[in-house]
């Protein structure tokens, strides 16, 4: 038996904010002090980091758990399977749906059960749970419906990756120029092939000591905002120092599990973060083994659609396999890597072969 990916779909909102949009804003310090330096500098250095050119926001009507059900039926088309055998709906998120224009956190009913109401599903054994895993969270929903299948209590399941960070961000934060709206949906299910393709393997940790608190929900940095709402917040340079250190040694662990090797490894794809922190991370990745590494191994979308947490990944996965990223390709037979960081701290991979 192999457990595959069989169906991909993925919704990119339509709305752009490009870098020259925030030029206007008034970004400020940690500590609420003005930067000494133009918005078109820090718009400038930002690009040259993250690689960010410009980021997508769902329109106002739209919450996450509508990008997440309109991902699930492309993925389920995709699949051509009968919805009504689905066994699990994971949905992967952070914040669940927060309306335009509020800062409320709704997960009442659990946003995976609201994409089964959408769809239509009737199948009261469909079983729908969230996942809160950081940006990690689409690989481990994978990783969990793996197990549900290997297990024997399930045969397809859906996970979906679904955010709307752009709701979530305090305008005089710089950083609230990395995130964007998205999601990615899959169906994995077994057959019965035996080629031992597939899942071929996985590896999470969750690093819960000094890296706890290195992504956060904070005040704004506008002292007269009196609000006291909570934003996302993060200490950038930590995740970078330990995204480039763990996420490497997490790859190398689950290839090695594998049993395949690091020269049939044709693409990598890893949460679209940051595009200096991803280039550090494969670099690294190849420097464990004392290779090189090689040209056009890793496929990015941050740079037209910034970083959406955990839609970025399957989002990345179903352009790529349609062709719809420049220069990459799969085909049957390839071994591939997924490979995510993100709060908690939370560490994951994927060895896969197509």
């Amino acid at each position: 038996m192999s457990i595959y990916i069989t169906g991909t779909g993925s919704y990119i909102p339509e709305l752009i904010k490009k870098n020259q949009q925030f030029l206007d804003n008034k970004f400020l310090n940690s500590d609420g002090s003005e930067f000494k330096v133009s918005n078109d500098i820090l718009i400038k250095k930002f690009k040259e980091i993250t690689g960010i050119e410009e980021r997508r926001y769902a329109k106002n009507h739209h919450n996450s758990s509508d990008l997440a059900f309109f991902a699930a039926e492309k993925a389920i088309k995709d699949a051509n399977i009968n919805q009504e055998t689905i066994d699990y709906i994971i949905v992967a998120h952070n914040f669940g749906d927060i309306k335009h224009g509020t800062k409320q956190i709704d997960q009442l009913p659990s946003i995976a059960s609201r994409v089964k109401y959408n769809l239509g599903i009737i199948n009261p054994d469909c079983v729908c749970y969230d996942l809160i895993f950081g940006c990690p969270g689409w690989i481990e929903g994978v990783i969990h419906a793996n197990a549900f299948i290997k297990a024997g209590i399930a045969k397809k399941c859906l996970v979906i990756g679904s955010e709307t960070l752009s709701r979530t961000v305090d305008v005089n934060d710089r950083d609230s120029m990395i995130f964007a709206d998205g999601a990615g949906a899959t169906i994995i299910e077994e057959k019965d092939d035996n080629l031992n393709q597939g899942i071929l393997s996985h590896k999470t940790c969750t690093f819960s000591n000094e890296n706890t608190y290195d992504l956060f929900l904070g005040e704004s940095f506008d002292s007269n905002n009196k609000s006291k709402e909570k934003y996302i917040k993060m200490h950038g340079h930590k995740i970078y120092e330990f995204a480039i250190t763990k996420v490497p040694q997490a790859l190398k662990d689950c290839l090695e599990a594998s049993g395949k090797s690091i020269n049939d490894v044709k693409k990598i794809f890893l949460h679209q973060a940051n595009e200096k922190m991803d280039d550090a991370m494969v670099d690294r990745l190849y420097k464990l083994y004392d290779l090189p590494r090689p040209e056009n191994v890793m496929p990015m979308s941050i740079r037209k659609l910034g970083n959406s947490s955990v839609a970025t990944i399957p989002t990345l996965f179903d352009l790529v396999k349609n062709n719809k990223i420049e220069n990459h390709s799969l085909k049957n037979g390839d071994v591939i890597l997924f490979g995510s960081v993100g709060a908690g701290m939370n560490v994951n991979a994927i060895a896969y072969q197509i």
